[in-house]
C-alpha cells in the first residue's frame, strides 16, 4: 500500500530527511504492543510519513500529535487521516520543536524516527517531554544498542548513562531493512522503554547530571579527571576532591562507571 501510494502521488522519499517508509503492518502492531498504550493516552509521533502508523495510533488512543517536516506529504496524510479527527498534524522540524508547547501534553512517544536525528530526539525527550512515560521507537540497530549499553562495553557512552538513569528497557524487536521503502543501508530495531519509577528524585537535577555525563565522555581516551577538566565542568581541585570523596581513583575512566555513580558526582561538582 505504501509503495502504491507513493507512485500514485508521484513522490520519491527524501533520504536526506531520513525517509524510509514502513511497509509492514505487522510492525505497526508490534510498536503498539511495545508502547503499552491506553485509550486515554496522548501520543507524539515524529515523522508520520504517509500515516500508516498514525492511523493505528489514532484508533488506539485519545489524541495523536503528528510532527512532519516534509510538506510534500500533505496530500497523502490528509487523505489517510480524513476520518481521524483525533490527529493534530503539525508541520515543523522536530529538532527545533518545544515539546512542552504541545497541548495536551504527550504521555507516550511512538515513532519510526529519521535515523540521523533519532538519538538526540530521544535524549531530549527525557526532560523535554516530562509527561511522557512510555516510548516505542524505530531506530538504527547500532543506535538501539547504544541506548541501554552496559558499562565497560564499546557501545557504552553518555547516551547509555542518561537513558539508564531515566528509563528501563521493556522490549525490542529486530527489523530487517527489507520492510521499508526505500530500504535503508542498515537494519533497525524497534525498542520500547518506560520512565523509571525513581525519575522524580532526579528530574530537578537533570541539567547538572547531563552536563557532567556529557563532559565525562567528551574525550573517551582520557581519564574521567582529564575529560571533566577539558570540558570545563570544574577545576582540577574540585574534580579530584569529588573523585576522592566518592572513593574513585584519579585514573578512573567514565566508561567503567555504572550510571548510578554519575548523579553523586554531579552533586559534588555542579550542585
Amino acid at each position: 500500500m505504501t509503495v502504491a501510494r507513493l507512485r500514485e502521488l508521484g513522490l520519491t522519499p527524501d533520504t536526506r530527511l531520513g525517509q524510509h517508509f514502513l511497509v509492514d503492518d505487522n510492525l505497526v502492531r508490534v510498536a503498539l504492543r511495545l508502547a503499552d498504550l491506553r485509550p486515554d493516552d496522548v501520543v507524539l509521533e515524529v515523522g508520520p510519513g504517509l500515516g500508516v502508523l498514525t492511523v493505528a495510533l489514532a484508533d488506539a488512543v485519545a489524541l495523536v500529535h503528528a510532527v512532519e517536516i516534509d510538506r510534500r506529504l500533505a496530500p497523502a496524510l490528509q487523505r489517510t487521516l480524513e476520518h481521524h479527527a483525533n490527529v493534530r498534524l503539525l508541520w515543523a522540524d522536530a529538532m527545533s520543536l518545544d515539546g512542552r508547547s504541545l497541548d495536551p501534553a504527550p504521555t507516550a512517544f511512538v515513532s519510526n524516527l529519521p535515523y540521523q536525528v533519532s538519538t538526540p530526539l530521544i535524549v531530549e525527550s527525557l526532560a523535554g517531554l516530562p509527561h511522557v512515560d512510555r516510548w516505542a521507537v524505530m531506530v538504527q540497530r547500532e543506535a538501539a544498542e547504544r541506548l541501554f549499553a552496559r558499562e565497560g562495553t564499546p557501545a557504552y557512552g553518555a547516551v547509555s548513562v542518561l537513558m539508564r538513569l531515566a528509563c528501563e528497557r521493556t522490549g525490542a524487536h529486530g527489523v530487517s531493512r527489507a520492510v521499508f521503502a526505500p530500504p535503508p543501508n542498515v537494519d533497525s530495531t524497534l525498542i520500547g522503554f518506560r520512565r523509571r519509577d525513581d525519575w522524580g528524585a532526579l528530574e530537578d537535577r537533570w541539567p547538572a547530571v547531563a552536563r557532567v555525563v556529557h563532559g565525562a565522555f567528551s574525550h573517551r581516551r582520557k581519564t574521567l579527571l582529564n575529560a571533566l577538566l577539558l570540558s570545563g565542568v570544574a577545576s582540577r581541585a574540585a574534580v579530584e576532591a569529588a573523585l576522592e570523596g566518592l572513593g574513585l581513583p584519579l585514573g578512573a575512566r567514565a566508561e567503567a562507571l555504572p550510571p548510578a555513580r554519575f548523579p553523586a558526582l554531579a552533586e559534588r561538582l555542579v550542585g
